[in-house]
């Protein structure tokens, strides 16, 4: 069977202690918490900001020293989300990539996003995925809804496939606004990809056990963490992020599915060239 590469999503822009108090939102934590899920079995980890409050934040200064205490203490591939928190501003997103880690995330269309819009209008994605081009940062194309994978195919038509020549997709399914976190919907949306495209799944809330399984079966990659369920059951509040790393890899386990540590991850997704 394929080898399974696990993201791990840390804490994303919503989310706060009062929603679950086990979520890390300064940098030590972050940091502390990547260091357990790359013990766990994480090869990729993606990164949001927080300020002192625990607001999203895309300070450049805040992300470095995540970003260098990720480095120090993790091989992890360290993977940047452009995405920020629906508020945040374009010129704010852009400059992210200006940072040039390994990978950036590139939203490929707006979505209602629960109560809010998340904006991403295609003159700002092509923008986003130019900037990657020129910096040479692997794009993780984040598609939330069917119309999102086309936009993608329209900016593979228009400029070409990244340098290293991987096209790496993400669905995130189960946003209120966004695709359904069904194994309907995903059949539906892995249709749709570029042909031998690598791609991974993401549940949001209940819908992540679903997708989890779904993912595992049609032989995709899995994005687990705080960003995306706080709670590991109906009655259990989510520990940290290992804990939601160590169940992706005990499924995988059960699928048969090795799982890539993060030298693998970076080969398969064209970031080194050893194999």
């Amino acid at each position: 069977m394929s080898e399974l590469v696990v993201t791990v999503a840390p804490t994303g822009a919503e989310s706060h202690y009062r929603d679950n108090p086990n979520i890390p939102l300064q940098p030590d934590e972050i940091v502390a918490q990547a260091v357990a899920c790359e013990q766990a079995g994480a090869g990729l980890i993606h990164i949001h900001g927080r300020d002192a409050e625990g607001a999203s934040s895309l300070d450049p200064v805040v992300l470095g020293e995540i970003v260098a205490g990720v480095r120090e203490r993790t091989d992890l591939v360290v993977q940047l989300s452009t995405g920020g928190g629906v508020r945040d501003g374009f010129d704010d997103r852009l400059a992210v990539v200006g940072l040039r880690p390994e990978s950036c995330s590139l939203t490929c269309g707006s979505v209602n996003f629960g109560d809010e819009i998340f904006r991403n209008p295609y003159p700002f994605v092509e923008r986003l995925y130019l900037a990657m081009l020129e910096n040479d940062v692997l794009p993780e194309f984040e598609c939330f809804d069917l119309g999102h994978i086309e936009t993608l195919h329209r900016l593979l038509d228009r400029h070409g496939p990244p340098r290293r020549g991987v096209v790496h997709c993400n669905l995130v399914m189960g946003v209120p606004g966004g695709m359904p976190g069904t194994p309907q919907a995903l059949l539906a949306a892995r249709a749709q990809l570029p042909v031998g495209a690598s791609w991974s799944a993401t549940g949001i809330g209940r819908s992540t056990l679903p997708v989890m399984l779904t993912t595992l079966a049609l032989g995709g990659h899995l994005r687990v963490g705080m960003e995306d369920v706080l709670r590991f059951s109906r009655d259990e509040p989510v520990r940290d992020n290992a804990q939601l790393v160590d169940r992706a890899v005990a499924l995988a386990k059960i699928a048969q599915r090795p799982v890539a540590d993060s030298a693998r991850t970076r080969v398969l997704l064209g970031l080194s060239a050893d194999a």
